[in-house]
């Protein structure tokens, strides 16, 4: 057998390749996922829902940068928000979300812990 005969021709690889809209719709996500304070404010979230008062606490920032920041993870469809009364909670919105907070903080702990990677 030859190493040639386990190449993908560039036609499969364009058929495995998803489409545009996803692309993009990925690089939004990823992009909202690239600020520090919107991270974390994602993994206080993966844990459950919380109003602002108690992220604001948990992050210790300005209740505006907090609101702001919140509300562009809202628009990206990172964080869903329910009302209870006058409380308005946030949640990561979705299984894929949660998971995907969980695996980029785990990669992160990999690398600066130094422990092997999971294969």
């Amino acid at each position: 057998m030859y190493a040639r005969d386990n190449v993908a021709n560039a036609g499969d690889l364009q058929q495995r390749m998803p489409g545009g809209r996803e692309v993009e719709a990925a690089t939004e996500m990823l992009r909202m996922l690239a600020d520090a304070t919107r991270l974390r404010l994602m993994w206080l979230l993966t844990e459950g829902e919380s109003d602002v008062t108690a992220l604001v606490a948990a992050v210790g920032m300005a209740r505006p940068a907090v609101s702001q920041h919140l509300a562009k993870l809202r628009l990206t469809g990172l964080v869903s928000v329910r009302r209870e009364g006058r409380r308005v909670l946030y949640r990561a919105k979705g299984g894929h979300v949660r998971r995907l907070v969980a695996e980029v903080m785990q990669a992160a702990s990999h690398r600066v812990t130094g422990a092997p990677e999971h294969d």
